[in-house]
């Protein structure tokens, strides 16, 4: 089985406003069931953004997470 291959923008190029949970967790240097705990237990250091019953994470919280102005 291989590993998904996701092409990542750079924050300060993302033009969208929020990410899916794989490329979050990727910009955050985390696995993705570790933004899914985040979400169920509201104590991460993000919080996403709930749309049709999935996690979108703002692209501002995750610059602010990482200190990327």
């Amino acid at each position: 089985m291989s590993a998904k291959q996701i092409q990542l923008v750079p924050l300060t190029q993302e033009t969208r406003s929020a990410l899916p949970t794989a490329e979050a967790a990727a910009h955050l240097n985390r696995a993705e069931q570790t933004l899914r705990l985040w979400a169920m237990r509201e104590d991460g250091p993000v919080r996403p953004v709930r749309v049709n019953k999935r996690l979108a994470w703002p692209v501002a919280g995750i610059k602010a997470a990482l200190g990327v102005v």
